[in-house]
């Protein structure tokens, strides 16, 4: 069966950091034929942290409810499911793969974060994303 983007078989991977349409990782994406389906947000449900010592820098995701969460920009891609397994694969710990929760509801495989991975990490949430807090701390340099 094709996806709205033409892939046959189709998986939709939400993003959230390294890997969003001109990040370092990206390259990763589209040398599997990954095709972007739409930028979007998560649920309010979510914080972010700038991960210490990640290499290239990367965010983590982590679900933690709808009372102290908020809702943090991500993107949406499509890829086929062989390419979605071999994806898998590259993905390092702490960072792992897990249902994340769209602002309209959807659920999707996407990025999250172990929770131990977040002690001592900088909440980056206020920014409400990665590429917000980067273009702020490149501007800060």
């Amino acid at each position: 069966m094709l996806s709205p983007t033409g892939i046959p078989d189709a998986i939709r991977l939400v993003v959230v950091g390294a890997h969003l349409t001109g990040m370092p990782l990206n390259h990763q994406l589209l040398a599997l034929g990954a095709e972007l389906v739409r930028a979007d947000k998560t649920g309010p449900l979510y914080r972010l942290y700038d991960l210490p010592d990640a290499e290239p820098p990367k965010p983590g995701l982590l679900r933690v409810g709808e009372k102290n969460g908020r809702a943090i920009d991500v993107e949406v891609w499509s890829l086929a499911a062989a390419a979605f397994g071999a994806f898998v694969s590259l993905v390092p710990a702490p960072l792992t793969i897990g249902t994340v929760v769209l602002s309209g509801g959807d659920r999707e495989k996407g990025f999250l974060v172990e929770a131990v991975a977040v002690d001592g990490a900088r909440d980056i949430s206020g920014f409400g994303g990665w590429r917000s807090y980067r273009g702020a701390a490149t501007a800060d340099a």
